[in-house]
């Protein structure tokens, strides 16, 4: 796993937009979905990258959390 750390302002700055990479964090983890054709400008269901959206997948994900694993850890988030 990565060892890069990010914090609640470090990780907005990855919010997909203007060719900016798009993170996401789950449960303390964060992913890159830059790459996922449904995460297109960082946005993905009405929610925004750049955020720590452990609530919404395990509370409105359809998919849960088993589409993680498939995504690139690129480090922990610390509020």
């Amino acid at each position: 796993m990565s060892t890069t750390t990010f914090n609640q302002a470090e990780l907005a700055q990855y919010n997909g937009e203007n060719g900016q990479a798009a993170y996401v964090a789950v449960d303390g983890v964060v992913y890159d979905v830059t790459n996922i054709a449904a995460w297109a400008g960082g946005k993905h269901h009405g929610n925004l990258a750049g955020q720590d959206l452990t609530t919404v997948i395990d509370n409105q994900s359809p998919h849960g959390r088993k589409v993680l694993a498939k995504l690139t850890v690129v480090g922990q988030y610390q509020a």
